[in-house]
């Protein structure tokens, strides 16, 4: 692996705990559309863009069945559910680690950029990345988490090869993968427990990473 200059972090997952707000904000969007899930609101459905997961759970992609959902989803969780974010044990002292070890950090996230922004100011963070990155960031948005990173190389220049994506999915590391990026695989994430299989660092706790990039600076 190349020396690593920057670091690429996606949210959900990998930095936070959304689940408690994202999932009592699902309830609130379907209780508002008058619908019922057709399957349980579980931590397994966060991850993939709302749109997705909305007709997912709606059991149809109907744009008539998904677009209330989405807007009662989001009034939800732009007043009230992002409030709820929890931050997982350990990060935000990797976090602050790494800003004094002098790495640039970036966010890029599957989470509407609003959200994004909002939690940030809510936990204090906006100051320690130089970049918040979401697929509608983007004018058109991003088609999906490849492209974003794409995009994000492409902006600020940055050498894929040096640059280190960090998530807890796998498409996280496909995204990764397919832009040349090396990959971070976050264990503690909403990923699952099998061992990601593009992962060039497996990390099982926040820490580990800044182990792993202390010793190389």
């Amino acid at each position: 692996m190349a020396v690593l200059k920057t670091l690429v972090f996606d949210l959900d997952g990998t930095l936070i705990d959304s689940s408690r707000g994202i999932l009592e904000s699902l309830r609130g969007a379907f209780a508002a559309c008058g619908r019922k899930p057709v399957r349980a609101l579980a931590a397994d459905v966060i991850g993939p863009p709302l749109r997705e997961t909305l007709a997912l759970l709606a059991g149809s992609a109907d744009k008539a069945v998904v677009g209330p959902l989405a807007e009662a989803f989001k009034t939800h969780y732009d007043d009230q559910g992002y409030r709820l974010t929890e931050v997982f044990p350990g990060v935000e002292e990797l976090l602050r680690q790494l800003a004094a070890l002098g790495y640039p950090m970036l966010i890029a996230t599957n989470k509407r950029l609003r959200p994004t922004l909002l939690i940030l100011e809510h936990l204090g963070w906006a100051e320690l990345f130089g970049g918040v990155y979401a697929l509608d960031a983007f004018e058109p948005p991003a088609r999906d988490k490849s492209a974003m990173l794409g995009a994000i190389l492409s902006q600020h220049r940055f050498a894929p090869e040096a640059t280190l994506y960090i998530g807890d999915r796998d498409e996280d590391g496909a995204a990764a993968a397919a832009n040349a990026m090396p990959f971070a695989w976050a264990a503690w994430g909403y990923g699952g427990g099998s061992l990601d299989r593009h992962a060039e660092m497996r990390l099982q706790r926040p820490a580990d990473l800044s182990r792993r990039l202390g010793a190389a600076t």
